[in-house]
Order: structure tokens, then C-alpha cells, then sequence
């Protein structure tokens, strides 16, 4: 991490803390590389009280500077102004398609995302990712959301290895036993949106399909594959070179 701050001509990191346990992890490793050049941020959109609980524990038990933005009003207006512009588009003789929970839960990690750097950028800091093995493998993360970072300390983690970091890190115990989740709504957790559990998806990364059950393998298999460009930059379209 401290390469990647020297590499980019920058002072620090932010981090985002959202009261789970990796944020909590790249956070305290972002302290243990950069000193006090770091800054956690909290940002709730309509998020539930305990997570930003969570955050500040974590922040006080590693004796971390904090900033929080409350995005609530923030993502209500862009909504309600999308919303509107999509129903004067139907009026006008167009479809205003209705929104999906994901599509409208998606705009709050994006929201985040600019928040990040938008304080980044104040204090020439990079932002850290908090992302692990076992999300990126199946694109478990928001493209231009969570997943638009500089830095992803725990990339070459699964959850389990995140799990014992924490420990091993002194993170606070409520936050390495609570589900998961993303928190993109009202009980929403990581395995009960990807439809299996953290143990299967890491003995399908270590041992392959056959280690899981056929119905859990094909999912992983297709998840992985749909998410492919959530891994990659976006294409670039290049001519044909004639003769």
C-alpha cells in the first residue's frame, strides 16, 4: 500500500468504514503502512444505525481519524430526480421501465465512490478498496461503486483469511461475527443475495466445481463469467488497419 501511495505521488489513503469487518481490516492496515496519513470515512444513505455504530467502534478502537457524510439526501434527490425524468420521458410517448431494488441499491455504493474521492482528491490521498478474493471472483461489488478504487489490499484474501486477519489485528469481535451484507437495504446479507455460502464459493476457489454441489457450481461458474467486465477495463474499439 505504501508502493502504490509513492507510486501515485500522493500523501495517504482514504478508507471507506462501513462497520463491516474488511473495511475494518483495510483500514487498520492502511494505519499499520501509512501512520496518521490515513482517513476513514462514514458514509450512511438510510443505512441501518448499527453499521455506523460498528464504524466508529472500529475507528475508535484503532484510534482512527473520521469524517462522516451522511449520503441520505443525497441519494434521495438523485433518485427522485431520475425518477421524474424517466416519467416526463413516458408522458412524452416513451417507456418509463420500472427500477429494480438492485439498480436503485447500486447508486448508494456509487455515491460512496465519488464521496471518496471527492475527499481524496482534497488531500492527494488514494483510496483503498476494502474487496476480497472471494467478492471479486463472482463480481460481488458495484462496477464504479465499491469497486472503483486505487488500491485493493485484500484481493488476494478469501473471507476466511479476512476473518483471521481481523483477529489477528485486534478488530472488534461483534463486527468479525456479524452476517455480511452490503447493506444495499434492510436485512439484506452477502450469502442470502448470492444464494450460497462463503465456505462453498472458497472450496470452489481452491478445489474446483466438482469440491461443491453441481447446482452451486454452475452458479458460481455463471457469476463469475457474467461479471468478467467488472474485472477489466472497458473496451476500446480498434480499426481495422487496411492495407
Amino acid at each position: 500500500m505504501r508502493a502504490q501511495v509513492e507510486e501515485a505521488g500522493a500523501k495517504g489513503v482514504v478508507v471507506g468504514l462501513s462497520g463491516g469487518v474488511d473495511s475494518a481490516v483495510v483500514a487498520r492496515v492502511a494505519q499499520m503502512a501509512m501512520g496518521d496519513a490515513v482517513l476513514a470515512v462514514i458514509m450512511p444513505a438510510h443505512s441501518d444505525p448499527q453499521d455506523e455504530q460498528d464504524a466508529r467502534l472500529a475507528a475508535e478502537r484503532f484510534k482512527l481519524p473520521v469524517v462522516a457524510v451522511d449520503l441520505s439526501a443525497t441519494y434521495d434527490t438523485l433518485v427522485s430526480t431520475v425518477d421524474q425524468a424517466l416519467e416526463n420521458r413516458a408522458g412524452n410517448g416513451g417507456s418509463a421501465a420500472p427500477v429494480p431494488r438492485l439498480a436503485q441499491a447500486n447508486i448508494k455504493p456509487r455515491l460512496r465512490m465519488a464521496t471518496l474521492y471527492a475527499i481524496a482528491n482534497r488531500y492527494n490521498y488514494i483510496v483503498a478498496g476494502t474487496g476480497n478474493r472471494s467478492e471479486l471472483a463472482i463480481g460481488y461489488f458495484t462496477k464504479y461503486g465499491d469497486g472503483g478504487v486505487d488500491v485493493l489490499p485484500l484481493g488476494a484474501l478469501v473471507k476466511s483469511d479476512v476473518w483471521t486477519l481481523a483477529r489477528d489485528l485486534g478488530v472488534p469481535k461483534g463486527i468479525i461475527d456479524k452476517a455480511p451484507s452490503a447493506g444495499l437495504w434492510s436485512g439484506q446479507t452477502d450469502e442470502g443475495e448470492m444464494g450460497f455460502s462463503y465456505g462453498d464459493l472458497e472450496r470452489y476457489l481452491h478445489d474446483g466445481p466438482a469440491s461443491v454441489d453441481p447446482v452451486v457450481a454452475e452458479k458460481i461458474g455463471r457469476l463469475s463469467r457474467t461479471s468478467e467486465h467488472k474485472r477489466q477495463l472497458a473496451p476500446v474499439f480498434e480499426p481495422e488497419q487496411t492495407a
